[in-house]
């Protein structure tokens, strides 16, 4: 299982949004790409960035940061927020970018990511954002009347690399992840997925193994940075 740390993203500075809030921010770090440095010199697979302000407008923002990002690391990097059209997806993948996650495109416009994935096979990732079990979309501004797991199955044969599940309610609030849903997710999605929102502990990284011993990976955000997860520790768990 693979623990993806995030830069999320917010007027170029490393920040933490409380429950998808954009007014409730804590800014972590004003150096993404030091920042990123930090988490693959200690041992991370991949790095998972959200342009925060990108997801919101409904185009990428802060994309020098990125930029900056791809330039200080070897490690693959996966990015959401604000890519909502063929253009975007191609032209971060050729930037170097290892996998672009639609959110917002995914759901109101489903054949971009039929597209995309066939233009880049293993380079395209969905993120199901969910509030109270139905998806959410515009930077988490919006929610639908869609499921969860209504959205991953429009993508069954798609060839999607990845679902990202992030339960918005625990997003930043410390409070552990949705277990139980992210593990009926695991077993019924037909692809790979990778949980998001609420982790605040080594225990809760087992509770997910335990509970969803398929899945993919976990991403983890503001317990890395207040120093509650130590990285290293939280690597040894993943990999054992």
């Amino acid at each position: 299982m693979i623990l993806y740390p995030a830069i999320d993203l917010k007027n170029g500075q490393c920040v933490r949004l409380l429950r998808g809030d954009m007014d409730m921010a804590t800014v972590f770090n004003d150096d993404p790409a030091g920042q990123a440095r930090s988490f693959a010199d200690s041992g991370c697979q991949w790095l998972h960035v959200v342009d925060l302000d990108g997801a919101v407008s409904g185009a990428s923002v802060n994309h020098a940061a990125v930029g900056r990002i791809l330039a200080a690391v070897t490690v693959p990097v996966q990015l959401g927020g604000g890519i909502r059209d063929d253009a975007a997806i191609d032209a971060w993948l050729e930037r170097g970018i290892e996998r672009v996650v639609l959110g917002t495109a995914a759901l109101r416009d489903p054949d971009l990511v039929r597209r995309a994935c066939k233009r880049h096979p293993h380079g395209v990732a969905v993120a199901v954002d969910a509030r109270g079990g139905r998806v959410a979309v515009d930077g988490w501004t919006k929610t639908t009347d869609i499921t969860a797991t209504e959205l991953a199955l429009r993508f069954a044969d798609a060839g999607v690399a990845a679902l990202i599940y992030t339960d918005i309610d625990r997003d930043g609030a410390l409070e552990g992840p949705n277990v139980v849903a992210t593990a009926e997710l695991a077993r019924t999605a037909p692809m790979p997925v990778i949980a998001s929102g609420g982790v605040s502990s080594i225990d809760d990284l087992y509770a997910l193994r335990a509970a969803a011993p398929t899945l993919d990976g976990v991403i983890c955000g503001r317990a890395l940075y207040d120093g509650r997860i130590q990285l290293k520790t939280a690597l040894i768990a993943m990999a054992s």
